[in-house]
């Protein structure tokens, strides 16, 4: 089941505010990026984030659950109505989120 256009709107507007808030569509899902790094993914109306350490610390109990089929589990983010909430966690594991790769140049 592919994610709805108003549950990506909805999280776009509960991290309104943070800079640099971009997504990409991809088979019907959406990847969340965060000042160019990516942090989250939509699917099936869901908002999942990576295991880190910060996530861990701010969210010890939430349950794990892959993104779809044959994927690593991720944290799934239940409390997304706290607007203050999420774009504190944004923030606080912006700096353990990876740089994105470089993109090869065609030849």
């Amino acid at each position: 089941m592919a994610s709805s256009k108003d549950y990506l709107q909805f999280i776009l507007e509960q991290l309104s505010g943070l800079p640099d808030i971009t997504y990409r569509m991809m088979m019907g899902e959406y990847m969340i990026y965060y000042q160019g790094k990516l942090a989250a993914y939509i699917c099936d109306d869901r908002l999942l984030i990576k295991p880190l350490e910060s996530v861990k610390r701010l969210l010890p109990d939430a349950p794990m659950e892959p993104p779809y089929e044959g994927a690593k589990d991720m944290v799934l983010v239940e409390d997304v109505d706290n607007s203050d909430f999420l774009k504190g966690l944004f923030e606080a594991m912006y700096d353990e989120l990876p740089l994105p790769k470089p993109k090869k140049k065609k030849v």
